[in-house]
């Protein structure tokens, strides 16, 4: 018997990966194919995997998918048994046509559920700090859409009882008709001194909010050149912005970040910088990829027992070898009596992932303080170690072992290659201006930044940007390419990387 599809109707949440629901992402990890819009963040799209993705359109001015086609859609993918989401913008009973889709579905009599998301009005308003309603400001509110002219009239949106309602008032889609929207108000009754805010890109590090009244906000926000998506908020309540607003005020509300870091390396810099209000601009140089040949990597985890210490240079290079671990059917058993040493606190805490605990982790972060640290802790004459390491490691580790009379295999876990595909992109960022901080995490994310935009083009850069290093071997690196360190971290770790960029 065919197996039987269903179709999940889920809300995105406004903007921010981060707001979407627990069982939104659950849905999202199981599901077989997603159609989706133009607003939903490409996060929750990531979490589908490899399910097949259908665009949906949705963006205003820009044609789309009919309606129609996409309830045709979404039943022919569930009567091929699949699982199918279909993920909208906020909320899809908000102004999303989520009913339309389920009576579509139950007429086809495809199974559904429905999954309610953050709609934009409820997003605005905790990021822009207007809350929608405040005792003795405003008890009721009201969710319009403004995606029709308010100057033609329409028989289901009643202008005199809205302006008479004393409540807030929040438009959705009505930024490119914000002029007709005021002046039809303020002609139906509603002061035009009444309080007026309009925000763009709600939640998200993009988010612009201007504030004005209901007589001058569409000329404010022209001035301020404020776009879609953006939504309305008429009401008394609009005056708390000042008191209420948290999102502004984070130490990186409205400043760009370059991440060059491997896309697979990128989430938690990428999350942190997300959190403290940047706009990350995820342009990873490198690339991680296995090894030519796994045969040097497998003999030295049959041998790992005969080493005295299993040295790693870094995240990766645990994750790498403890996946290639796995496909050879074998545990950490392999380690036997063999003692870790971890470069620093990331790496060591990438072993605790796979329950290893380090021996040795030294108090600074970089080759030359691993090497003086494990000295200190043994004499290393005879001592076999086994370096687990990429293809562009330095030559200072198996040097400085082997003069301490160490005995070192040198094993690479991964390769990294030249990412070449953000060149252009970055160049035109740029070129406008729109990069405040550039961070880099490696030698060869540098080298291969460098590399990619050009001798020519660098030097047109480098002095309208802010450039950002992990540690001493990055900044040296830098300095060699021409490039200026404003700020160093502290402690070498993505963290401190996240704190150099708030100090600078």
């Amino acid at each position: 018997m065919k197996k039987k599809g269903k179709v999940y109707l889920i809300g995105a949440g406004p903007g921010h990966a981060g707001l979407i629901t627990v069982r939104g992402k659950e849905l999202l990890e199981t599901c077989d194919a997603v159609v989706y819009d133009h607003l939903v963040p490409a996060e929750h799209l990531a979490y589908a995997g490899k399910a097949l993705k259908i665009y949906a359109g949705k963006k205003g001015g820009l044609k789309s998918a009919s309606q129609e086609t996409i309830n045709r859609r979404l039943c022919f993918l569930a009567k091929q048994g699949k699982k199918v989401v279909r993920l909208k913008g906020g909320d899809p009973f908000i102004f999303g046509r989520g009913g339309e889709e389920i009576a579509y579905l139950k007429r086809h009599k495809i199974p559904f559920e429905a999954v309610p998301g953050v709609t934009a009005a409820l997003g605005a308003a905790a990021y822009a700090g207007i809350p929608l309603t405040h005792r003795g400001l405003a008890s009721q509110v009201t969710f319009v859409t403004a995606h029709e002219d308010p100057a033609k009239g329409s028989a289901l949106i009643d202008w005199n009882v809205l302006a008479k309602s004393g409540g807030t008032l929040v438009f959705y889609m009505g930024a490119t008709r914000l002029d007709q929207l005021t002046s039809t108000l303020i002609r139906k009754g509603l002061s035009s001194k009444t309080p007026a805010a309009v925000v763009e890109c709600a939640t998200l590090p993009s988010q612009k909010t201007v504030r004005g009244t209901l007589g001058d906000i569409a000329k404010k926000a022209g001035q301020a050149g404020i776009g879609t998506p953006a939504l309305t908020v008429v009401g008394k309540v609009v005056n708390l912005r000042n008191r209420v607003d948290w999102f502004s005020r984070l130490p990186l509300s409205g400043k760009a970040v370059l991440v060059t870091r491997a896309r697979a390396q990128a989430g938690r810099l990428s999350r942190e910088l997300l959190n403290l209000g940047a706009r990350v601009i995820d342009s990873p140089m490198i690339k991680i990829l296995p090894p030519a040949t796994w045969a040097k990597l497998d003999a030295a985890i049959d041998g790992l027992r005969t080493f005295d210490w299993a040295v790693f240079t870094s995240a990766n290079g645990v994750e790498k070898f403890m996946n290639r671990l796995c496909a050879l059917k074998k545990d950490t058993r392999v380690f036997g009596d063999a003692k870790i040493c971890a470069i620093g606190p990331a790496t060591a805490d990438k072993l605790k992932e796979y329950s290893l605990h380090a021996d040795a982790v030294p108090p600074d972060y970089v080759s030359e303080s691993l090497v003086s640290f494990l000295a200190g802790k043994e004499d290393l004459r005879g001592k076999k170690l086994l370096l687990v390491r990429s293809n562009l490691g330095r030559d200072y580790l198996p040097k400085a072992f082997r003069k301490l009379g160490a005995r070192v295999h040198e094993v690479m876990a991964y390769r990294t290659q030249r990412d070449q595909s953000a060149g252009r992109r970055i160049a035109e960022l740029f070129r406008k201006r729109e990069i405040d901080f550039v961070t880099f995490t490696s030698s060869s994310t540098v080298k291969n930044f460098t590399a990619v935009l050009g001798k020519k083009t660098l030097s047109n850069i480098k002095n309208k940007t802010k450039w950002i290093s992990i540690g001493p071997v990055t900044s040296a690196t830098m300095r060699a390419c021409g490039l200026k360190v404003h700020r160093q971290a502290g402690e070498y770790t993505i963290p401190g990387l996240v704190q150099a960029i708030c100090r600078s």
